[in-house]
């Protein structure tokens, strides 16, 4: 049984179906298209790795204060009151 969409069309509309919060697995296409099936898992796979990444480097709560600190003071403006030093 066949949902009548090609692997370009079901491509093509992949950034809305991800989007949308349904359930990708139930969508008629893939009942029926290995290579998609495959591409969803890969997608899903990096995505996984992504999360970890994002995970594993967490920078420090100060990161920002200190970068705008940095800019003040290479840029000549003072920290406290914002006017040329």
């Amino acid at each position: 049984m066949s949902d009548g969409m090609t692997c370009h069309e079901f491509q093509a509309r992949l950034p809305e179906l991800i989007s949308s919060g349904d359930r990708l697995s139930a969508h008629p296409h893939l009942q029926n298209c290995l290579r998609c099936r495959a591409l969803i898992a890969d997608l899903e796979s990096i995505a996984e790795a992504a999360r970890e990444l994002l995970a594993a480097v967490e920078p420090p709560d100060k990161l920002w204060e200190q970068i705008e600190s940095a800019l003040k003071n290479e840029s000549g403006y003072s920290q406290t009151d914002g006017k040329p030093v």
